[in-house]
């Protein structure tokens, strides 16, 4: 019911006009971290707007999703400097770390992996990014620290980026 409460309050910020169909659905996504079907639905009703054109057009956009996401999303980049610098072994040591595979949500909700193609942070390689925050020249045990800091809830120290787990420098 809150939630139903919610969705309608995003909605009718905005004028029931088609044009605004993109703008509404990064609303509902920045307040659920996903876009629920029912918020879907009412969209599609408040603006008139089959579903079907509302469904294609979150499904086109990257950073639109149909999926509940973690609090902490996690993008684990594969492009070709990480690849080379072995990302899938950080991919996998997050995936046994965490329980899932990528794309998945661990059971208490707090992170979801994704795999990316590129972060744009070659020199940082392998690197990952969780909400916005890079961690590169990553081993795989650095991750048990850089989640614990977010389980804490805590800031991970902004300079890790040179730092394993131990505070020492990455070389």
């Amino acid at each position: 019911m809150e939630n139903e409460q919610r969705i309608k309050e995003i909605i009718i910020k905005y004028p029931a006009e088609r044009r605004f169909s993109l703008a509404v659905m990064q609303d509902i996504q920045r307040a659920f971290n996903y876009i629920p079907k029912e918020a879907m639905i009412e969209l599609s009703e408040y603006l008139n707007v089959p579903f079907s054109q509302l469904y294609s057009m979150a499904t086109f956009y990257k950073a639109l999703s149909l999926n509940p996401k973690g609090k902490y999303v996690i993008k684990v980049c594969d492009g070709t400097a990480c690849h080379i610098r072995s990302s899938m072994v950080i991919l996998s040591e997050l995936q046994k770390l965490l329980g899932i595979e990528a794309g998945e949500i661990t059971a208490d909700g707090l992170f979801s992996v994704e795999t990316v193609n590129c972060l744009g942070a070659c020199a940082l390689a392998p690197v990952m990014v969780v909400n916005g925050e890079y961690h590169g020249k990553l081993t795989p045990q650095d991750l048990s620290y850089i989640l614990d800091g977010y389980r804490e809830n805590s800031e991970v120290p902004k300079d890790d980026l040179n730092l394993n787990r131990e505070g020492e420098a990455n070389v």
